[in-house]
Order: structure tokens, then sequence, then C-alpha cells
């Protein structure tokens, strides 16, 4: 179970955190839906979202899902010389199509996840650009081959809200995790470009400033993000400033799995609390997994209780996130989100 710290309280109040959770379940709601299921005006939740954006302590983002569009999603793990990692991972962070960039605590290895979304950009991304950065002395590549879904995402705020409550918001909307998408390829138009990147700006973006960029009328722009959405193209995430959220210890775990039990482990590290993100990936490690901890006695039970009940995984290297770049499109600053990025 996930404490809270000496703080947290005075950053997040109950309310905050169950407007989080209908953030979670789904990205676009209406205000006034969720204030009538958690109690409280619309104007409240307006302005209770609008403080934690405006503290830097939650963005809501639209993401574009690559595999409909027929791309993989890549984790990089770059060693650098120590004196060039901070200034690699400021450069990498610049990158549109890259996410995630951190500073492991080895002082010396980026990692980041790469989304590019042609194969041209693919080998622009990965085989000159990364490789060619300030004083790259080795990289490792990994493919992500499975990410395994959550039955709540984390935060994992459900608990903070009553069972009737939790019915009325309904199952999760497409959201946090690239979905499966269809068979072929989807082709984007100029005008679905155009708006994915401003929901990438802001995931909450009205219909009408959709409309604006677009051309289309109000409605068009709603029916085609329903149409994006339903096709698994687009789906919605949300950046959390964890340390101001109480949890001080990031781990990126890299896990050997024996082939036979890889469903399974990726199936029982999902239910995890401590978990953010589960994948089976290619590579030297082909399970990494993110945890977000209190503290770093948290991440030991962690490893040591959790995973070590687990059968089937052969190895774990612990490595923690010295510090956070950019997460999906937001660059952090000061232990919290970059307003307006």
């Amino acid at each position: 179970m996930v404490g809270n710290s000496a703080d947290d309280s005075a950053i997040m109040d109950l309310l905050d955190k169950q407007i989080v959770h209908g953030l979670v379940v789904d990205a676009r709601i209406p205000f006034a839906r969720l204030g009538a299921i958690l109690g409280v005006s619309e104007q409240t939740v307006a302005r209770r979202y609008r403080s934690l954006r405006q503290r830097g302590i939650i963005h809501v983002s639209g993401q574009v899902n690559m595999t409909p569009l027929g791309q993989a999603r890549w984790l990089l793990r770059i060693r650098t010389t120590p004196s060039r990692a901070v200034a690699l991972a400021e450069s990498l962070a610049r990158v549109p199509d890259l996410s995630w960039v951190s500073l492991l605590s080895t002082g010396f290895e980026v990692t980041c996840v790469g989304r590019p979304r042609s194969i041209e950009r693919r080998d622009e991304l990965l085989l000159r650009m990364v490789p060619n950065a300030g004083q790259v002395q080795n990289m490792n590549i990994y493919e992500v081959m499975r990410v395994f879904p959550f039955a709540e995402e984390w935060p994992r705020y459900g608990r903070l809200l009553s069972a009737e409550q939790l019915r009325e918001l309904g199952p999760p909307q497409p959201s946090r995790r690239e979905p499966d998408g269809p068979d072929a390829p989807v082709t984007l138009s100029r005008e679905d470009e155009a708006m994915l990147a401003l929901l990438a700006r802001d995931g909450r973006a009205p219909y009408a400033q959709i409309a604006a960029v677009t051309g289309w009328s109000a409605n068009r722009a709603a029916r085609r993000m329903h149409e994006l959405t339903a096709a698994g193209v687009l789906y919605f995430d949300l950046d959390f400033a964890l340390e101001r959220m109480g949890f001080q210890t990031r781990g990126m775990l890299w896990l050997r799995v024996r082939p036979a039990h890889l469903e399974a482990v990726g199936i029982a590290i999902s239910r995890h609390q401590e978990v953010a993100f589960v994948a089976a990936t290619t590579g030297v490690a082909n399970m990494i997994v993110s945890v977000e901890c209190v503290d770093i006695a948290h991440l030991y039970r962690y490893v040591t209780e959790s995973l070590g009940a687990l059968e089937g995984i052969e190895d774990i290297e612990v490595t923690l996130a010295l510090r956070v770049f950019k997460q999906q499109q937001t660059l952090l600053t000061s232990k919290r989100i970059a307003v307006g990025r």
C-alpha cells in the first residue's frame, strides 16, 4: 500500500485526488458531470483543475498510438560521459518524438521513449540523431512488444470514491496506455495532425478551439476525435509532478524473465499498486517496469516482497531516475510540470 508523505495533503486534498481519478477514467469528462458525481459544483471542479494545472501538478495531453500508424514504441538506454549526461538529457527532452527522458542514478545513463511517426523518422532518430549526439558512448534499444494493461491506472485513487461514484463514472475510456489498433494502418489528414498537435498541448482543449485550428465545425471536430479514439489512434494521458504528490523515488527495473513465465509475470506486476508502467520488450532485459515509491525503503520492500514472490524472474537490475527532464509531453522544472508546455 502506497503511503503519503508529510506534505502530500498540503499539495492535494481529498477532492483534488477524486478529481484526478475522474480525469484518469475519462480525461475529457465534462466538469459538470464530474461535479455531480462528486457532490460539488461545476465551478468548484473547474477551479480545482485550473489550480492543479497552474501549480504544475498535473497535465492532460492527447497522445498518438503508433500501432495503428504501423510504427512501434522504442525504449532507449544511452550511456554517455558523466560531464555530458545532463546536457544530453536536456537536448533529448526538446525532441518532439521522444518522451520520458530521465537521468539514471548511475549519473551517466539517460533513458527515453521514442515514438517515431514513420520509418524514415525512426531511422533518423535511432541510427543517426541519438547515436551522434554529444559523446554518446553506447546505446541499448528495446522495442516494446506488449504493454500490460492495468485494472486501474496509477495513481489508483479509486479507493477514495464510493462504489456508487465509481459506477457513475463508468469504465475507463481509452487512456493512459497505447491501446491495440485496427489491422490496417490509419492515414491522418493535415486537419487530423492539427487537432492532434493541439491536443498534445492541452488534452482538454474545447471543440471550438479544435475547430478553429482545423477549419472544421465543432460538431465535426467532436465526431473526428471520437473516430480516432475508437480506432485506437488517439488516447489521453496524464502527467504528474510526482515528488509534489509525495512520491520521492522513481525506480526503473530491468527484468530478465523466463519466456514461459513472461505473460504471467507481466499480468501479476500490472496489479501492483506501485507500478506505473510494465512492458515486455526485446533486448537484454525482456521486461521493463516503472515504479513510483514514497522513499527508498518502500522501493526495497517492493523489490524484495512483491517481485521476490513471483516465479520466473531470473534477474533484476534496479536503477533510480535521478532526475526526470520530460514526461509524455511536458518538461519538468524544479520538480513541477512546466505550465504552458
